[in-house]
């Protein structure tokens, strides 16, 4: 028997490292660059909004802790109720901690683009590498939209007939009010076949859902602490100011400023958020600047302290390929 030739007995095993490192090189410059981005992103976002950091810090050095700490607490609350909406809007289930995380990130990345695409097109990718197709991520994301704004509305109504009189509306004009109308029903004659067919697979998904009680509790259950979890932020802010409020005033003004600010598509509702939500204040007796502080300390807990650890997430997460 003759011995083998080097060609023969070179390991068959030892080729395919190659294409793999290359491929993982090839990958390297997005996962670097998408980094960068979001970084630079924080910064410019950060540095834009300065002077609105800088007198809201200073005016909360004066706030109660034990207030604030509350307040704190409940933002990081919201991150897990997001989660557990988002996994009762599908009937797969989806990894807890990492889900949780998602939501962290998405909220951050919210801040970047406007109208929720940031959050919205992370939680997007994150449902697509859990094997779901792209249209039933969409519906998903849609169900969950779909189940906060509900959830919102139930909460005004609720806290609208226990306290008759808190909502007042301000004054508007005729002509204001049929011009809102002519462009409402202008879009629903433009969409009118895409919302046809979105909203028949939105229902399709909630009719599944609901066929498992787990999911629809965690569906609404997530939702509706949502929207309380952020009533408390702002309650628990303005208590540690000193605001002379009752909570369910408080509470109300921020979620009908909240449902109008959806209406502006601003990044993460800066701006029209804490416009809509000072004239809310007011309009329940805040003055003035009582309420401008009172928007100020609820953005720097929701979205200007969270921000970069939750860019940072985000960027592990792209890194990691999870998104």
């Amino acid at each position: 028997m003759t011995p083998p030739t080097t060609t023969e007995a070179a390991p068959a095993t030892s080729a395919p490292p190659a294409p793999r490192l290359m491929s993982l090189r090839g990958r390297a410059p997005w996962h670097v660059a998408a980094t960068l981005a979001v970084l630079v992103g924080a910064a410019f976002l950060a540095r834009h909004h300065w002077p609105v950091i800088e007198a809201g810090a200073a005016r909360l050095a004066g706030a109660d802790p034990g207030w604030l700490l509350f307040a704190a607490t409940a933002t990081v609350s919201t991150w897990a109720c997001s989660a557990l909406a988002q996994q009762g809007a599908v009937t797969e289930g989806l990894p807890g901690a990492r889900l949780v995380a998602v939501q962290f990130a998405a909220s951050a990345a919210n801040h970047l683009l406007p109208a929720g695409a940031g959050a919205g097109a992370v939680n997007l990718r994150f449902l697509t590498r859990c094997g779901l197709s792209v249209p039933r991520s969409a519906t998903a994301l849609a169900v969950k939209a779909t189940a906060g704004a509900v959830s919102r509305g139930a909460l005004i109504a609720v806290l609208a007939l226990a306290g008759p009189g808190l909502l007042r509306l301000p004054p508007l004009s005729t002509v204001a009010v049929a011009a809102a109308v002519l462009v409402a029903v202008a879009l629903g004659v433009v969409l009118c076949g895409p919302l046809r067919r979105a909203s028949r697979a939105v229902l399709a998904d909630v009719r599944a859902v609901h066929r498992l009680p787990g999911r629809a509790a965690a569906l609404w259950g997530g939702s509706l602490a949502f929207a309380s979890l952020h009533s408390l932020v702002v309650i628990a802010v303005a208590r540690s100011l000193g605001l002379p409020l009752p909570p369910g005033e408080v509470a109300l003004a921020y979620l009908v400023a909240s449902s109008a600010a959806v209406l502006l598509p601003t990044p993460g509702g800066i701006g029209s958020l804490d416009a809509a939500l000072a004239i809310s204040l007011a309009l329940v007796g805040a003055p003035g600047g009582m309420a401008a502080s009172v928007v100020i300390g609820y953005r720097l807990l929701t979205v200007w302290l969270p921000l970069i650890p939750g860019l940072v997430v985000l960027a592990l997460l792209v890194k990691r390929k999870e998104l």
